[in-house]
């Protein structure tokens, strides 16, 4: 089962341009929001409940707790998927939050599974590479990381099939802009509750409804290898990338402008703006060559 893949929008929140939703009566405007959507969505699919994939970290922690109080905490199913041992912190915090919300969590090791990847698949592909590809091996990284966002969205949604759920994404709105996602892995769900949310107004959120100041404050990471931090791997912190992204996006305003009116050197401010164009087609619908004068879009 599964309704098509959304974000939720935010427009009617009446929140001025160039201003991040912070302040107390528009961040319940969103909780409300967002918690009328996930039941809605869940309604009108005939879902049973909802899956999150939970980290522990604070965006996947404000998913399921919004779940929560949209659903009830019998309908709403934790998973804490780890694959390296630096995972193991946040999943531990993830069952913690998960017997706070008083929901069912189940933890699944995906290492084995990747092992199993790494020498069945892997391991025939790797030797088809290209030779130059030795002097890059961050790709590589990259490459295994999105094996494991896809295994992890499989087990996602292995548990909605059988239980009759609907998979609730975690990408928030940078992230989104950034194409920080794994296509079919992370940015596969059947709805997306903080995706017209900025990072900065996650965490906003996050201290409005009462999650604790360490998930909050904690380093955003993916987790895909150990050391790994979202600052690193964008060039930049979302201190910086959520003011530039609203100016750019949302304000349309130049780079040059953008970076001089943040006090941000133009480089970086380049760097971004190139992730939001490089991944505009981790945004859409993949393309379908019309035939005829039929609708392209079959949400009838």
């Amino acid at each position: 089962m599964g309704a098509n893949r959304k974000t939720i929008g935010y427009s009617g929140t009446q929140i001025s341009t160039g201003s991040f939703i912070t302040d107390p009566n528009g961040l319940e405007r969103i909780r409300s929001l967002i918690v009328d959507d996930i039941r809605t969505a869940v309604d009108d699919a005939g879902a049973q409940g909802a899956v999150v994939a939970m980290s522990g970290g604070v965006d996947s922690t404000v998913t399921a707790a919004l779940a929560v109080e949209a659903l009830g905490s019998d309908r709403v199913v934790g998973l804490g998927l780890p694959c390296h041992k630096a995972e193991y912190p946040g999943v531990s915090e993830a069952r913690t939050i998960a017997e706070g919300l008083g929901i069912e969590f189940t933890e699944i090791q995906l290492r084995p599974l990747l092992e199993t990847f790494e020498e069945t698949v892997a391991s025939e592909l790797e030797s088809n590479a290209d030779p130059d590809s030795s002097g890059r091996p961050h790709e590589r990284n990259h490459a295994i990381g999105n094996v494991i966002a896809r295994l992890r969205m499989c087990c996602a949604y292995y548990t909605a099939n059988r239980q009759q759920r609907l998979v609730l994404g975690t990408a928030n709105r940078s992230e989104w802009l950034l194409g920080y996602f794994t296509k079919f892995g992370d940015g596969a769900a059947d709805t997306c509750p903080l995706g017209d949310l900025y990072k900065t107004e996650v965490r906003a959120l996050a201290t409005q409804i009462g999650i604790p100041r360490r998930i909050v404050n904690k380093e955003p990471t993916a987790g895909f290898w150990a050391d790994q931090t979202d600052a690193d791997e964008l060039g930049a912190s979302y201190d910086v990338i959520d003011p530039l992204l609203q100016r750019l996006v949302d304000n349309g305003e130049s780079i040059r402008d953008a970076a001089a009116a943040l006090g941000i050197d133009r480089e970086t401010a380049r760097s971004i703006a190139w992730l939001c164009a490089e991944t505009q087609h981790k945004r859409v619908t993949p393309p379908m060559p019309a035939v005829g004068d039929r609708e392209s879009d079959t949400g009838w």
